[in-house]
């Protein structure tokens, strides 16, 4: 089958106003948009155009979630289960009555969460994973400076030798990064004077300088020193895999996932934040963001495969003619363009703003025309 589907963003409170909207030529909502959901999972089932059914009624449930997702405003920092951990938490929150509505909830379904997020806007920013120890400590105290270094107290001064004690070997700075937002009170003062460093420092610490002044106070702002900073251009694709700490800051992406909206927060929201439950999640060790390089094709496709064999999906790019052959379903997002794309049952005509659901009964798929339309499966 060839299913048109639609849904309508989710207006969250850190999405662009009509962002979505614009990008796909639709009417604007005048509202936040922050994502766009093309899949089955019932926290925002896409819809069939022709009957205004959710399309997992039809298709059962799909194995991966497609978002349109534009930041206006940073995202929270936060981890995803992998599948034993999602699996234990679905079923304790189950068995404690935590209604899965609930704002406390932590866990919605019983899916692992991992997920590739593919900018297509002209710069797309985010942190993603643990700086080397080394250097998250030469950021910490070229924050502070010698003046401010002189200037601690006691208590401040202790503070940051035991943070130096954590940060000794790449191995400690997750939990560098625990103790900074745990609410001890040594590590406290440190963060307080910190955020201090920050608001002098502004123009020298502009991603932290930002994050103070939506979340003023939160220590996730000097936790976030130890994070990797990721700058994606245009067409370029980060891989998350669970575990792996992150926030997205800015900019306008197509995210691929695992068909899960499990989240564990800890920090820069107002949403429920559970340090706990991110320690026990957490990915602790320093590594490199997990880049995701595009193969071209010679049909006028790229290919975005695993990295490592993270995240267990396909993402492809297609701005002229492609053939896919299906084992298993596929959604299709028209950005820009006109596409025309035909499968045993008959043939769609996609343009911007459309999208469609490929069963794998379609066999294969004959795509034709010229823009920008993106596929998931």
């Amino acid at each position: 089958m060839l299913i048109p589907i639609a849904n309508t963003p989710r207006d969250y409170a850190w999405g662009g106003v009509d962002a979505i909207s614009s990008l796909l030529g639709k009417a604007p909502s005048g509202r936040p948009e922050a994502e766009l959901w093309l899949g089955t999972h019932p926290g925002s089932p896409a819809r069939i155009v022709a009957t205004g059914q959710p399309l997992g009624e039809v298709t059962g449930e799909l194995p991966f979630l497609m978002k349109v997702l534009a930041a206006a405003e940073p995202l929270s920092l936060q981890v995803h289960p992998d599948a034993e951990q999602a699996a234990a938490g679905f079923a304790r929150e189950d068995a404690a009555g935590v209604p899965r509505d609930a704002p406390e909830r932590v866990y919605r379904d019983p899916h692992a969460k991992t997920e590739i997020i593919l900018a297509i806007s002209e710069r797309f920013e985010a942190q993603a994973g643990f700086r080397p120890a080394a250097a998250a400590l030469a950021a910490i105290e070229a924050l502070l400076g010698d003046d401010g270094l002189a200037g601690l107290d006691d208590v401040e001064t202790n503070a940051l030798a035991a943070l130096r004690d954590q940060l000794a070997d790449d191995a400690g700075v997750g939990r560098a990064f625990l103790w900074l937002l745990s609410g001890a009170p040594d590590a406290r003062r440190l963060v307080a004077r910190l955020l201090g460093a920050i608001s002098v420092r502004a123009e020298a610490y502009p991603v932290q300088a930002r994050l103070a002044d939506l979340y003023p106070g939160d220590p996730g702002v000097v936790a976030s020193l130890l994070l990797n900073h990721v700058v994606l251009r245009r067409g370029e694709a980060l891989a998350v895999p669970p575990g792996t700490i992150h926030g997205y800051l800015s900019g306008i992406g197509i995210e691929l996932l695992t068909g899960s909206d499990n989240v564990v927060r800890g920090g820069l929201t107002p949403k429920h934040v559970d340090l706990v439950e991110l320690a026990r999640l957490l990915d602790v060790a320093a590594r490199e963001p997990l880049r995701v390089p595009g193969v071209s094709s010679a049909e006028g496709m790229v290919h975005l495969p695993p990295a490592d064999g993270e995240p267990p999906f396909r993402l492809h790019r297609v701005d002229g003619a492609a053939r896919i052959p299906l084992e298993g379903p596929l959604v299709a997002l028209c950005v820009a363009g006109a596409f025309e794309i035909e499968g045993a049952s008959g043939v769609v005509r996609l343009e911007r703003g459309d999208a469609v659901c490929a069963t794998a009964d379609e066999a294969v798929l004959e795509i034709v025309g010229q823009g920008e339309l993106y596929l998931a499966r």
